[in-house]
Parts: C-alpha cells; sequence; structure tokens
C-alpha cells in the first residue's frame, strides 16, 4: 500500500508527537512521513494503518492549527488478529477500557486508551 492508495486519513493531534510514534509503531503503523518544524516538534506526520487507511498528526502547537484542539479522539482499527494489536498496545502503556471479546454482531475487539487517553477500537469485525 502506497500513500496514494489511502482514501480516508484519520487525523490527531498529540502533547507528545514523538512519544506518540513509539506507541503507534508498536500496535502496527508505519510512518510514510514526518515533517517538523524548526524547533524540532512534530508539524505534520503520516502514517500507514497495514489494512488501509492513514493517519495524520502533529504536535498540539497552541497556535489553533487545524488539529489544534480536538480533545481525545477515537479510531477503529480492523485487522486480522486484533488480539496481537491489542496486546501489543497494552504492551505499549494503553489501558484497556473494554477487554477483547467475541462480538454478538461478528468478529472480535476491545477497546484502549492510548498514553494520551485517545479511544482506540481493535477488532477483526468489517463494517459493510
Amino acid at each position: 500500500m502506497t500513500a496514494s492508495d489511502v482514501r480516508l486519513w484519520h487525523s490527531m493531534s498529540f502533547d507528545d508527537a514523538d512519544a506518540m510514534t513509539t506507541w503507534l509503531a508498536a500496535v502496527g503503523f508505519t510512518e510514510h512521513a514526518t515533517y517538523r518544524d524548526e524547533a524540532g516538534r512534530i508539524a505534520h506526520a503520516e502514517w500507514l494503518w497495514p489494512g488501509g487507511g492513514g493517519l495524520m498528526f502533529g504536535d498540539s502547537r497552541g497556535e489553533g492549527g487545524a488539529l489544534e484542539g480536538m480533545g481525545p479522539a477515537a479510531a477503529y482499527l480492523v485487522c486480522d488478529d486484533p488480539d496481537s494489536v491489542f496486546d501489543a498496545a497494552v504492551g505499549a502503556g494503553a489501558t484497556v477500557q473494554r477487554p477483547m471479546v467475541d462480538q454478538d454482531y461478528g468478529g472480535r475487539g476491545g477497546t484502549v486508551l492510548d498514553p494520551e487517553g485517545n479511544h482506540w477500537s481493535v477488532g477483526s469485525y468489517q463494517p459493510s
């Protein structure tokens, strides 16, 4: 997959985007591009989810930018092995909000909070 194949980009703002890159890599995201400002902060980053889709993010800068003031966000990551992604997220510092369970509507899923309080649901259910 290349960045041009991605049609949906979820956008987030982090208090410490550098620290979050470690967490994002631990759960399976891969870096496509990361741009820094003159102070060395992440101004804009594009990371890809292996099953499709991408995430754009940067450091909260307090300058009223497009990502400023979003507060905690939520994302759903669809994957073939949600248990391993869930375990990797917890191992990288996430807090379990909803443990992994088989869902009545199909698939398996659970939810964690990342180190900055954003909600990440991980599951095998692919909405149609």
